[in-house]
C-alpha cells in the first residue's frame, strides 16, 4: 500500500509540477494590464530573468529539458546503485544503454524551435543540455553514497510523471506538423525500442 501511494504520488508530483510551472511561465510572459509607463513587481522580475522575452517554444523547449531532467536523474540513481552493491558489469551496461538512448533526448527538447522554424543560440543549447543531462552525473554520485528503495520508487515515479509530461507535449508538436503518419511510426519504434532495451538489460542481469 505504501509503495503505491508513493507511485501515485511521485508520478502526480512529476507531471502536475510541470504542468504548473508552464502556467506560471505563461503568466510571467503575458503582457500586463497597466497602464503605460508602469510596470508589475512579477513583470520586471520575468524581464530579468529573461522569461518575458523568450518564445512560447523556448519555453516548451526549457520544460521538456526540465522533465527529461528529471527522468535522467533517475537513470543516475540506477547506475550509482548498482556501482555501490558492486554490480560493475551491470553499471557499464546501464551507462551504454542510457548513453545511447539520451543521445536522442536532444531532438526532443529542440522538437518545438524547429517547429517554429526558430533558430536557437550555443548558450540557450548549452543550457538546455545541462538542464537535461546534467543530472545523470548528478544522480549517479547521489546513487553511489546513498540507497534507499524508497528513494528509488519516489524518483522513478517522479521521472514517470515529467516524461509523461514530455511525450504530451511532443504529441501536440507533431500533430501540429500535420504528419501524424510519422507520429504512429514514431510511436511503434519507441514501443519496439523500449522492450528491446527491456531484453537487453534483463541479459545483462538486472
Amino acid at each position: 500500500m505504501g509503495f503505491a501511494t508513493l507511485f501515485v504520488g511521485g508520478t502526480a508530483a512529476g507531471l502536475l509540477s510541470l504542468a504548473y510551472y508552464e502556467k506560471w511561465l505563461s503568466v510571467r510572459g503575458a503582457p500586463r494590464p497597466y497602464p503605460p509607463g508602469s510596470m508589475a513587481v512579477t513583470e520586471a522580475r520575468a524581464r530579468r530573468l529573461g522569461i518575458a522575452e523568450w518564445s512560447p517554444a523556448k519555453r516548451m523547449a526549457l520544460l521538456i529539458a526540465v522533465g527529461i531532467g528529471l527522468h535522467n536523474f533517475a537513470e543516475g540513481l540506477a547506475i550509482g546503485g548498482s556501482a555501490a552493491r558492486g554490480e560493475i558489469a551491470l553499471a557499464t551496461l546501464l551507462v551504454i544503454g542510457f548513453a545511447l538512448h539520451n543521445a536522442t533526448e536532444g531532438f526532443g527538447i529542440v522538437a518545438p524551435l524547429a517547429g517554429e522554424t526558430e533558430r536557437p543560440t550555443w548558450a540557450f543549447l548549452i543550457a538546455m543540455d545541462v538542464i537535461g543531462g546534467g543530472p545523470t552525473f548528478l544522480g549517479t554520485i547521489v546513487g553511489t553514497a546513498f540507497t534507499s528503495d524508497v528513494m528509488s520508487v519516489l524518483f522513478l515515479t517522479l521521472a514517470a510523471g515529467s516524461i509523461l509530461y514530455v511525450v504530451i507535449q511532443l504529441l501536440g508538436v507533431a500533430h501540429a506538423s500535420r504528419r501524424q503518419d510519422l507520429l504512429y511510426w514514431g510511436g511503434l519504434l519507441g514501443l519496439a525500442a523500449g522492450f528491446l532495451t527491456d531484453l537487453v538489460v534483463a541479459a545483462g542481469g538486472a
